[in-house]
């Protein structure tokens, strides 16, 4: 037993050394807007608009992609239907594969933002963790700190201990003091009151509201969404089990998951309104792009109504037109089949 602790914890060290430098190159930014703006909210805020200004393009994409796929959810349940069986299964992958190419959709697009917050959760995470750190044994202060102290308990890690983020927190016993809140603690740490703990419901119940805005703005834009059931039950219940995992994240990390909702939010207002995704009617006609055996039937030129197997070439005009033309005299006729005798 203690053999297999103390390998998890040597892999739990070995991981946490190989990231390192990925804590200190993001706690060194958020230090940096700390310097000019002394309050860990807004320095959360400015450093969660720096993280997603770089993944904009990307949410982008994958807000194209989303949208796409739900609009083509009609016509994938219409080859689902048509393909069933497991012994048809690879003809339903293969068409599939079709409409997304005649699309041009990648199935996974959808989903990228959705992978990209977990890593910035882990690593906002273990920053605050860090920034935080209480000791066992007194540290010395830093002269530069200019605090009556000269040992503590409080050894924040990954910013240079010369930092205006490092000494307010040394100086405040390692609590992060934002708006009369101590942005460290999550929704049921200890604290003083209830009163005192429902700012940070608050902040989980703004985050969960604010996801169910984003995904109420997609379906309205789709109406592909509103008429798949399984798609909108799945929006209704992925902020829920989000909401679960901001019960277990400190105040700090809430604050990136707001701002960061918010900015999706209004880069998908700007999607919208400047028209970059297609309207709803551009794949009503998709189906027919793909090789079916329907279409392939259908393209076959349709034989002469002697039933003699001799095929006529199409007239490519519509069957109102075709229907529309005035037929022969029966007099001419007449005169068109004697012409035939005497030759």
């Amino acid at each position: 037993m203690m053999v297999t602790l103390g390998f998890a914890d040597g892999i739990q060290h070995t991981v946490g050394q190989i990231f390192q430098p990925v804590f200190k190159f993001f706690a060194g930014i958020l230090a940096f807007f700390y310097s000019f703006v002394p309050n860990y909210a807004i320095a959360i805020a400015l450093l969660t608009i720096l993280i997603m200004g770089v993944l904009t393009p990307l949410t982008v994409k994958s807000t194209k992609s989303m949208i796409a796929m739900q609009r083509l959810q009609p016509e994938i349940k219409k080859l689902q239907q048509k393909y069933k069986g497991a012994e048809n299964r690879a003809q339903l992958n293969e068409e599939m594969m079709a409409l997304y190419k005649v699309e041009g959709v990648n199935p996974a697009g959808g989903c990228l933002p959705m992978f990209l917050q977990f890593p910035f959760l882990i690593i906002l995470y273990d920053i605050i963790r860090g920034l935080t750190n209480i000791s066992t044994t007194k540290i010395a202060v830093p002269s530069s700190c200019h605090l009556p102290m000269l040992t503590s308990n409080v050894a924040p890690r990954y910013i240079p201990n010369t930092s205006d983020m490092y000494c307010d927190l040394v100086g405040s016993g390692g609590k992060m003091m934002s708006f009369g809140i101590d942005l460290a603690l999550k929704p049921f740490s200890p604290h003083s009151s209830w009163i005192a703990a429902v700012p940070f419901f608050a902040l989980v119940a703004i985050a969960v509201g604010l996801q169910y805005v984003q995904m109420s703005q997609m379906s309205k834009r789709n109406s592909a969404t509103q008429a798949n059931n399984q798609m909108a039950k799945l929006q209704k219940f992925m902020p829920i089990i989000f909401a679960y995992i901001y019960f277990l994240i400190p105040a700090a990390v809430l604050i990136y998951m707001i701002v960061s909702t918010l900015i999706r939010i209004a880069t998908q207002d700007i999607i919208f309104r400047t028209g970059m995704v297609k309207p709803a009617t551009a794949t009503q006609t998709v189906i027919a792009k793909t090789s079916t055996p329907d279409t392939e039937e259908a393209k076959k030129p349709a034989s002469s109504g002697g039933g003699n197997g001799k095929q006529t070439k199409p007239s490519g005009k519509p069957a109102e037109i075709e229907e529309a033309k005035p037929k022969a005299n029966p007099v001419t006729r007449s005169k068109d089949k004697r012409k035939r005798k005497d030759r």
